[in-house]
């Protein structure tokens, strides 16, 4: 696949620069051709009946192979969920964490992180990181840790500064079990979930899939707590609920996933080019090049596919007036930055039309 057809997948590049994948990633002609595809199966046979469920489950576990196959794992540690915010949620419920209990994060976090963090009955201590260099936040990280750290929990690539955070240093340094929030990361850069704990995946961000779709990895599924069981966590159960759990991480599967969800993942999962990789890194780290001339760039160089600025005036009304011009991208709260994200899809003509609407 070249390029020119990577790019020509998807239909909304025609018309806009698509430069935030970090919330929402273009969606591919094929990606609703296959969901469209399932629906019409839908409307005409109904949503019931034997082969209506054996073809769903027979999705829902070809979905968890390719992802499991994407972050370097097996298919028997990784469940499918809505979100990296529900994955997140499924891990901190099971750890059953009490006041005692400290977790380390660090102050450049999403709240789909933040939130079940502060809501897991922990002690959740902070590492500033926000104003550090990139190789600065190890220390930081290690500073918060102590006798009572149950956790470490943080993201992969921070979500507002478009740094690489030391994930695989702090597990490797700490032995400590380890929540990454992979929301950044996979689908953007290559990822090995093996040296964690827990690993959360997005489907409509970097993947380009449906809305609600993502996974959990988890390394050992018995050593976690059903704390949030759905139908499809288990192989039987009792009439007063007793349940026998799935083998591996199955048993966290999240409920109901549309039919066209799945179909709209796998084709999203197989219409990704081998190189995209190394396309999306080359191309952002151009982008920082090009913003530098102009602007303070926040994200340091040879990082991920994030690259945060500061527009020189007010980030949301600059990103109102760049969407009127047919760039997509977006500010983060309580700073002054602008974040572009930068995909395999990204092309020099739609940097340059960034820059042309910053400068107008």
């Amino acid at each position: 696949m070249t390029f020119e057809e990577a790019r020509a997948a998807f239909p909304v590049l025609e018309r806009v620069a698509h430069l935030n994948a970090g919330s929402v990633g273009p969606i591919a002609r094929a990606t609703v051709e296959a969901m469209a595809v399932q629906e019409q199966a839908d409307l005409e046979q109904g949503r019931s009946g034997i082969a209506y469920i054996r073809v769903m489950l027979e999705a829902r576990d070809r979905v968890r192979g390719q992802i499991a196959a994407l972050i370097g794992a097996g298919p028997q540690n990784v469940a499918l969920a809505y979100s990296t915010s529900n994955a997140c949620n499924i891990v901190l419920a099971g750890l059953d964490l009490g006041p005692e209990d400290e977790v380390v994060t660090t102050d450049v976090e999403h709240f789909g992180l933040l939130g079940p963090l502060h809501a897991s009955g922990a002690r959740v201590r902070v590492a500033a990181v926000r104003d550090l260099p990139a190789q600065g936040a190890l220390d930081a990280i290690l500073e918060e840790v102590g006798p009572r750290t149950r956790l470490l929990a943080l993201s992969h690539v921070a979500w507002t500064t478009g740094n690489v955070l030391p994930v695989a240093e702090l597990k490797a340094q700490t032995g400590l079990p380890t929540l990454v929030d992979g929301a950044q990361s996979v689908g953007a850069i290559p990822v090995d979930v093996t040296a964690f704990d827990y690993y959360t995946i997005s489907g409509q961000k970097w993947l380009c899939g449906p809305d609600a779709t993502g996974a959990l990895y988890v390394a050992e599924p018995e050593g976690l707590r059903i704390a949030l069981p759905t139908y499809f966590s288990q192989t039987a159960y009792q009439p007063d609920g007793a349940f026998e759990p799935k083998e591996g991480a199955a048993r966290f599967n999240s409920g109901a996933i549309p039919r066209a969800s799945l179909a709209g993942l796998e084709a999203a999962l197989a219409g990704a080019p081998d190189w995209r990789f190394e396309r999306a890194r080359q191309t952002a780290e151009h982008c920082r090049e090009r913003l530098a001339e102009r602007y303070e760039v926040v994200t340091e160089p040879g990082q991920a596919t994030l690259v945060t600025f500061r527009p020189g005036g007010d980030a949301a009304e600059i990103v109102a007036r760049l969407y009127d011009r047919g760039v997509l991208v977006r500010d983060m709260p309580h700073t002054p930055w602008l974040r572009v994200s930068v995909g395999y899809w990204t092309s020099e003509g739609d940097i340059g039309r960034l820059l042309d609407g910053l400068a107008a």
